[in-house]
């Protein structure tokens, strides 16, 4: 277990590994063709990045959550560590220096059509060892979650070095070709249409019956398909379950980080020890309330919010 220096040895309901990005907003009347400069509103700073939104979400909602991340020794690392320490995550795995805080560029139109541009910085330099260096953070973790936006060689290390009985939560966003070994750790692998399709080519065929299916067979124990305002569904290879979750209906003001506080709230109740349906169907209450509230790490609910213990 992760020794902390207040209280000894602790436990963490959720581990994130992933990213920690500053997003960097401007409205704009239109996007700027080639060569073309358009002035825009004034400039917002968020916190996001989908490890760092992750961690967010599940410590909002009650979850023991650590985060292992890289951020510049910067302005926008220290907001970042700000936001995760105001949410209540344990920020000791958060490693500070080696390249400038990854940042995404975001212009919105007056239509919500946004153009984003990610500079990795830090992101790009969390490595296969420092996941190594902290075993004994993932010792104490229930469930490691992980995605995509740092190196896969970081993903495949951390699915490779996972303690026996830990579960690992995968959502592959950016979509990017994944190695056997980190497909068959996946329990489950948390995929919306686009990143089915990705993963599947030609193959994914036409329902997410048989998306669940084929993404299966391609050796997760079990697979979630968000389907936006549809729902959910999840398959589970032990059970055989293939269950449709419904959405509550809900007026969506804006989809940022929806998916990342479904995720965060599905591997909390997983690693809770609920079954794969029921951790869905909280799932499922969550990424609806957080379409509901503008912005990603300031929409996701409380507990109490969508009425979970």
């Amino acid at each position: 277990m992760y020794e902390n220096e207040d209280s000894g040895p602790v436990r963490y309901d959720l581990l994130v590994v992933g990213s920690a990005n500053a997003d960097l907003v401007v409205g704009v009347d239109r996007r700027p063709a080639a060569g073309e400069t358009v002035l825009g509103s004034d400039l917002a700073v968020h916190p996001g990045g989908k490890g760092a939104n992750q961690a967010v979400a599940a410590a909002r909602l009650g979850a023991r959550t650590a985060l292992l991340a890289r951020v510049g020794d910067d302005a926008h690392g220290r907001l970042l560590l700000e936001s995760q320490r105001s949410a209540g995550v344990d920020t000791t795995g958060v490693l500070v220096g080696g390249a400038p805080t990854g940042v995404a560029l975001i212009t919105v139109d007056p239509t919500g059509d946004n153009s984003i541009v990610v500079s990795p910085g830090a992101n790009a330099r969390l490595t296969p060892a420092d996941i190594r260096a902290a075993a004994s953070l993932l010792s104490a973790a229930q469930v490691v979650s992980v995605q995509l936006e740092i190196p896969l060689e970081t993903v495949v290390e951390t699915a490779r070095v996972l303690p026996a009985g830990t579960r690992l939560v995968l959502n592959p966003s950016p979509p990017a070709p994944l190695p056997a070994e980190v497909l068959a750790a996946c329990d489950p692998l948390v995929v919306n249409e686009h990143e089915a399709r990705s993963i599947l080519g030609q193959d994914a065929g036409t329902t997410p019956e048989s998306w669940a299916r084929a993404l299966t067979a391609l050796g997760p124990r079990s697979v979630v398909i968000t389907l936006g305002a549809g729902g959910a569904l999840a398959a589970d290879t032990r059970t055989g379950e293939c269950v449709r979750v419904p959405s509550p209906e809900v007026d969506a003001v804006d989809t940022t980080g929806a998916g990342d506080a479904f995720t965060a709230a599905l591997a909390w109740r997983l690693g809770l020890g609920e079954a794969l349906p029921v951790a869905t169907a909280l799932a499922v209450r969550v990424g609806a309330a957080a379409v509901t509230r503008q912005g990603a790490q300031a929409s996701f609910p409380t507990a109490e919010e969508i009425g979970a213990r």
